[in-house]
């Protein structure tokens, strides 16, 4: 009986290794649950190209969006976990929509083998150009001095500049009102328009506005200064440690899926984003290259999971 194990072990290695080896035999679904045009989106349609030209075989992206990313994570849950199919997310579906949509499909902290993290980029606290806040020091005592006056528009609820703010709250004893827009598009607009005080935007949305001048930034969430903005301090330097945050886009796969694909595809995701004509691309536009491996990755994902649901849980956020 031990020796049929052990053959039957064995088949079975041989079996995933010759599936590996095969691997793509047929198209690959990268799966994004957001509309396109988005950053995730962006990285997606960036790296599957080069791909292609690194495994042959075709790479599809499908968008399905929809309950803040949980509607495509669940679909990409529940696919075979045979390497054809693959989440690119952003960090929303993975440690933050898990803790505000009741039912979201998936355990974000079991039924994923992650692949890598493939950029991160920070965001910016910004107000308009024309705003009598000028620095951190401004910002706080406005804050003590006004509880609750001052608006900060964000992307939607639960998404990463609303919970920077209500971070960046929570850190500082602070209050002020959260306005959600259907996107980060619309919350840009109407801060430039002056009809909200402040955003923690992402700095790629953000970044062509404080390079016009349209926008001030005071701050940076990373733990460094942004090379785009070298003059903005950091969160961190003005004395915040708390409120260093970044977001960022990742590649999964369901629960299961073989190491040996899993790692082929995180060498290549790693080979697309430092590629010389794509790297200082994603540069200008503010990301990080990041291409972490599925253990860092595996890691880094249960330590923002407990993270933000602390965050969300002392804030009382809901979805709505």
């Amino acid at each position: 009986m031990k020796k049929w194990f052990t053959t039957l072990a064995l088949g079975l290695a041989v079996s995933a290794s010759a599936q590996a080896q095969n691997w793509p035999a047929k198209p690959v679904t990268m799966l994004v649950p957001f509309p396109p045009g988005g950053s995730t989106d962006l990285i997606a349609r960036t790296v599957a190209p080069k791909l292609q030209d690194k495994f042959g075989g075709t790479f599809v992206i499908e968008n399905k969006p929809g309950a803040g990313g949980t509607l495509g994570a669940g679909q990409a849950k529940r696919a075979a976990p045979d390497g054809y199919t693959v989440l690119v997310s952003s960090l929303g579906p993975f440690v933050i929509g898990p803790h505000l949509v009741k039912e979201p499909g998936y355990n974000a902290l079991k039924d994923f083998e992650y692949i890598t993290v493939a950029v991160q980029a920070p965001n910016v606290l910004v107000v308009n150009a024309n705003s009598q806040l000028r620095d951190m020091k401004g910002v706080l005592d406005y804050l003590k001095s006004n509880p609750g006056r001052m608006t900060f528009a964000s992307a939607g609820n639960g998404t990463s500049d609303h919970l920077t703010a209500e971070l960046f709250w929570q850190e500082t004893g602070t209050q002020a009102t959260h306005v959600p827009y259907k996107g980060g598009a619309p919350a840009i607009v109407d801060l430039l328009g002056g009809q909200v005080d402040a955003s923690f935007s992402n700095i790629n949305t953000c970044l062509t506005h404080i390079q016009s001048g349209k926008l001030r930034a005071i701050a940076v969430t990373s733990a460094k200064r942004s090379p785009l903005l070298p003059d903005v301090p950091t969160m961190e330097e003005l004395g915040l440690k708390g409120v260093t945050v970044t977001s960022w886009q990742a590649f999964a796969g369901p629960k299961g899926m073989p190491a040996d694909i899993r790692d082929k595809l995180r060498a290549g995701i790693v080979d697309a984003l430092n590629d010389p004509s794509v790297k200082p691309r994603l540069l200008e536009l503010g990301f990080e290259v990041v291409g972490n491996t599925p253990a860092e990755f595996t890691k880094f994902q249960a330590e923002e999971f407990a993270r933000w649901k602390k965050v969300i849980e002392v804030g009382k956020i809901t979805a709505n």
